[in-house]
């Protein structure tokens, strides 16, 4: 492994920027240590990097000085965090980052109307996946983990509702245990499923609210449903997402493909190395994957690790996985 050194000298004359891009006790500078493997030195306006990516990590200190008008918060640090990774991986501005350089057509990212104002792809790839969902009646978003997948989905549906552009938001995902027996379920038929759609709903309170959402709901302008529930329905004028669909059969993935009505728009979702059904039962996922290649109107985007916007470490361990099951494939 080879250290090298790199330094970033702050402005002297704008200490309350400077504060803001350290952050209490420097736990901003901690933050960015773990998640680009460095170590900081900070004297006074002066920080000294040493490490393999040190140069990566000035950069970044001097992105994250660039935009520290206000305090950075955990998750400013970490979502400017995936910027940088982006920026190293492929040379691209990404907007918001200090660079002075505008963003070209390509990069940029399409907007939505969500309680969450300016919400936009943080990656090339969600970037990619939004003008996907927009422009095709049918998008599949295959990835690991902590990608935007169903987040970003959800989020185009709030938009297309909020536009008039359809009428109702059905969201949907297969009822299978991840690896575990849970026995017994106490309640109603509601209370049973709801642990397995419980992301959806995380989803949607955080872009519509909780108020909103409930409101939403006994207006059936929401519907979220098991997809054994999805069986004999057509659904118009509707915006639908299957999501955790590497857990659907062939079967039933068929059964989903074939409810798109008139007016309407369908998102599926999942991570085909996270398949919890039975050992030697075919995935819905992997087959559609083949079938649809070539199926006009279908768009595939394909995350990976290098497009997790959750903690940095995440993007660590998907890495890790992904060599392990590489070196271990004919095993």
């Amino acid at each position: 492994m080879k250290v090298s050194t790199a330094e970033f000298v702050a402005p002297k004359d704008d200490n309350s920027r400077l504060q803001n891009l350290c952050g209490p006790l420097d736990e901003n500078l901690r933050q960015i240590e773990q998640a680009l493997d460095v170590t900081i030195q900070r004297r006074g306006h002066r920080m000294t990097v040493r490490g393999e990516r040190a140069q990566d990590a000035a950069l970044a200190l001097e992105r994250f000085y660039n935009s520290a008008k206000t305090e950075l918060s955990v998750d400013d640090v970490q979502l400017g965090l995936v910027e940088s990774r982006q920026i190293s991986a492929h040379g691209a501005y990404l907007p918001g980052n200090g660079a002075d350089e505008p963003a070209s057509a390509d990069d940029e990212s399409p907007v939505l109307h969500t309680r969450r104002t300016g919400l936009q792809g943080r990656t090339a790839m969600q970037r990619e996946y939004l003008r996907n969902i927009l422009s095709h009646d049918l998008s599949l978003g295959i990835g690991p983990a902590g990608t935007g997948k169903t987040y970003l989905a959800v989020a185009c549906a709030v938009d297309a509702l909020e536009r008039d552009a359809v009428k109702r938001i059905v969201l949907t995902r297969p009822a299978v245990e991840a690896g575990e027996r849970l026995g017994f379920l106490p309640g109603d038929l509601a209370q049973k499923v709801d642990p397995y759609l419980r992301p959806l709903y995380d989803a949607l309170y955080d872009l519509l609210g909780f108020d909103r959402t409930q409101k939403m709901f006994e207006r059936q302008m929401i519907e979220i449903a098991p997809l054994a529930y999805m069986r004999g329905r057509t659904l118009n004028h509707a915006f639908i997402i299957l999501d955790e669909a590497q857990n659907t059969t062939p079967e039933q993935m068929k059964m989903f493909l074939t409810r798109i009505g008139f007016g309407s728009k369908a998102v599926i979702t999942g991570d085909t190395t996270q398949i919890d059904l039975p050992r030697g039962q075919k995935s819905g996922l992997v087959e559609a994957q083949h079938v649809l290649r070539d199926v006009r109107g279908v768009s595939f985007t394909r995350f990976t690790s290098i497009d997790v916007v959750r903690h940095p470490l995440v993007a660590r361990i998907v890495e890790a996985y992904d060599e392990y099951h590489a070196q271990h494939k004919d095993a």
